[in-house]
């Protein structure tokens, strides 16, 4: 087991971490909820890889406003569990799920080319980079150190002391 010297700075990087993160989820579900004319139609109908059948499949009539909404949806619920610390575990894995997704319909994998992503990477891009941040996320809570969580988590402590 690594010794950490300061602990206190390693609990408020991991507070950074997660508030960057759950701005970025938010404001993406935020943008997408007011932009009648979004859909991820265009980015499912692109994609590569060994998933490529299933990404064009959820761009059917029957599913594609299901997928719509379920994203927007997650990503909403992801930035608020993020920025406001509360069910962060629940936010961190919802979040892993979704950027797994977006990886899948998109790998970067060298022999597969690059289409609709920002860059040229092989095999880690930055939907992989976050999605193991979100996994760090779940591994180091935070809210109870800052967050509504730790309004819960006083009011229980003082429960447990009586």
């Amino acid at each position: 087991m690594v010794k950490i010297r300061n602990e206190k700075f390693l609990t408020n990087s991991m507070v950074l971490l997660r508030l960057f993160i759950g701005w970025h989820f938010l404001y993406e579900g935020i943008i997408k909820l007011y932009n009648p004319d979004w859909t991820s139609f265009g980015y499912l109908a692109s994609a590569q890889g060994p998933f490529r059948s299933f990404f064009i499949w959820m761009t059917g009539d029957s599913i594609i406003g299901v997928a719509d909404w379920g994203n927007m949806i997650a990503l909403v619920f992801v930035g608020l569990t993020l920025l406001l610390g509360i069910f962060e575990k629940w936010g961190a894995i919802v979040a892993a799920l979704l950027l797994a997704l977006y990886y899948l319909a998109h790998p970067s994998f060298p022999w597969v080319a690059q289409v609709n992503v920002e860059g040229s990477y092989w095999f880690v891009n930055k939907n992989l980079i976050e999605l193991v941040a979100c996994l760090v996320i779940y591994q180091i809570p935070t809210s109870h150190y800052f967050g509504l969580q730790r309004l819960f988590h006083k009011k229980e402590t003082l429960s447990q002391a009586n």
